[in-house]
């Protein structure tokens, strides 16, 4: 989806090139310098909105991200679980090893 300032800016922007162009075609510097500041107020507001699209467009990637790499920790994490019931002995045996090595570090620190 594009956003609105594009649009409105990028027809500001054609609008003020139309205007500096008829101005100097006529010779009027009003018509003329007023065009051409519509056409870079135009401009601006073109790249303004270029700026939220592309904000909008990174969220998006980040929270498509996020959502897949939590999909895979949950899989991780249900295959583990899987395992453990399959295994339960040697389970056990790891999470004992765990406990003697966190005492071990907890026993060395005093």
């Amino acid at each position: 989806m594009v956003d609105g300032n594009r649009v409105t800016g990028a027809a500001r922007e054609l609008g003020g090139k139309v205007q500096g162009a008829f101005g100097d075609l006529t010779g009027s510097q009003g018509d003329a310098a007023e065009g051409r500041l519509r056409e870079v107020a135009g401009r601006a507001e073109n790249i303004y909105g270029q700026a939220k699209d592309a904000a909008r467009h990174a969220a998006d990637e980040a929270y498509d991200t996020a959502e897949d790499l939590y999909d895979r920790g949950r899989r991780t994490l249900q295959e583990g679980h899987e395992r453990s019931v399959e295994w339960p002995h040697t389970s056990l045996v790891v999470a004992g090893l765990i406990g003697f090595g966190l005492g071990l570090l907890v026993r060395g620190r005093n």
